[in-house]
């Protein structure tokens, strides 16, 4: 049995943060690779600009409320 099994990503089963890093990894271009090698692929540069970027949005959201 492979280590790299693919796991099926079902968007409806996410939580709203994972669908944040989804829509993120999107917008960054990103999102083929991390669908086609997993989130461990990505550089530490990339993950910290997703990270950033979560957390930058997490803030926003707290202060329209």
């Amino acid at each position: 049995m492979s280590k790299n099994k693919k796991k099926e990503i079902r968007l409806e089963e996410l939580t709203a943060e994972e669908k944040m890093k989804y829509e993120i990894a999107e917008e960054l271009g990103l999102l083929d690779k991390v669908m086609k090698e997993g989130w461990r692929s990505l550089s530490s540069k990339e993950t910290g600009k997703i990270g950033g970027l979560v957390t930058k949005r997490r803030r926003e959201m707290r202060v329209e409320k």
